[in-house]
């Protein structure tokens, strides 16, 4: 049977935490869809540190990549896994009544759940921290204060799974990130 994987996403969603999981869960013969909270597509970018220019990231328009359907539209008992890609895109989609419906489903049904740099913020909803108390999870360091607010134990490392959870710090451990997700879908 043909695993079916969902990304949920929005604009402003770091290019390669979007593009990468997509064309590697094709890749493994997955299904995948991308939703986004009200178009057609999402419009992603790049951030990038410029050492000796800032000390934060800067962030440059990028792709703009289909989307297959609108938050509103998503059964989250269609799919067997989740990804929620970095960016700026989660601080958007936290606020939107259906992700909460989406991602607690996966969480409370132990589904795969793959969360990338910011995508950890989303468990900052009040009625995801429960499901996320004293769970190990990893994110962007500058989000550390975010995954501890939110009950769960931040981790310094690059990529871990923990429980149904798999989570990276940012685009350049997508190698071992989707290893680890591939595996835990693959189960």
């Amino acid at each position: 049977m043909t695993k079916r994987i969902l990304i949920l996403t929005g604009d402003a969603a770091e290019t390669l935490e979007v593009i990468y999981p997509l064309y590697r869960c094709i890749e493994e013969g997955f299904e995948t869809t991308i939703a986004v909270p009200n178009k057609e597509e999402v419009q992603t970018v790049v951030h990038d540190r410029q050492p000796g220019i800032m000390e934060v990231s800067t962030e440059r328009l990028a792709y703009r990549v289909p989307a297959q359907k609108k938050f509103s539209e998503v059964n989250p008992e269609d799919y067997d896994a989740l990804i929620i890609p970095g960016g700026r895109a989660p601080e958007h989609i936290r606020t939107k009544p259906e992700t909460v419906h989406i991602v607690g489903h996966f969480l409370r049904e132990n589904k795969i759940t793959g969360v990338i740099c910011h995508g950890a913020i989303v468990f900052l909803v009040p009625e995801l921290k429960e499901l996320v108390l004293n769970r190990k999870i990893t994110a962007v360091p500058t989000c550390h204060f975010e995954v501890e607010e939110s009950g769960a134990q931040f981790s310094e490392e690059l990529v871990i799974t923990d429980g149904n959870i798999v989570s990276a710090q940012t685009w350049r451990d997508l190698p071992g990130f989707m290893k680890q997700f591939i595996e835990g879908v693959s189960k």
